[in-house]
């Protein structure tokens, strides 16, 4: 078994946080180009960054801070997922989300009982209350 020192291991750290920050890196850049905006207008739109930092984080020079990550999902209407490649869709869906309303056993009972199973529109009836119950649950 082969024993690395100490500069071996900073060399190591300093790679795999530089290909975290790739992803990352890439992402912002990207989103930024695609909505037309240069460095300089990202960081007047966020107002509590300038244009350098802006210009490390998409060099992946430096670690993009938490709020900054936010900022970024939240103005272009994408995850975080998304932003730190676990996902290419923008939405970021990973996995079937249930909302908690849908998931209560109870709530589907309710709805199954609401409804004649006999009627034509008993499923577009279900689906829009479910519908509903999911935007009231987002609120």
């Amino acid at each position: 078994m082969k024993s690395y020192n100490c500069i071996d291991f900073y060399l190591y750290l300093r790679y795999n946080s530089r290909m975290r920050n790739n992803n990352i890196s890439q992402r912002l850049k990207t989103l930024r180009k695609n909505l037309g905006k240069s460095q300089a207008q990202i960081a007047e739109l966020n107002g509590t960054i300038k244009q350098p930092a802006i210009f490390r984080y998409e060099r992946g020079v430096t670690d993009v801070p938490n709020d900054i990550l936010l900022w970024y999902a939240d103005f272009f209407d994408v995850s975080l997922d998304y932003i730190y490649g676990r996902t290419d869709k923008p939405q970021g869906k990973l996995y079937d989300y249930v909302p908690k309303a849908i998931a209560d056993d109870k709530m589907k009972d309710f709805i199954e009982m609401c409804f004649d199973p006999k009627s034509p529109a008993n499923a577009k009836l279900k689906e829009a209350v479910t519908k509903l119950l999911q935007e009231e649950n987002h609120k």
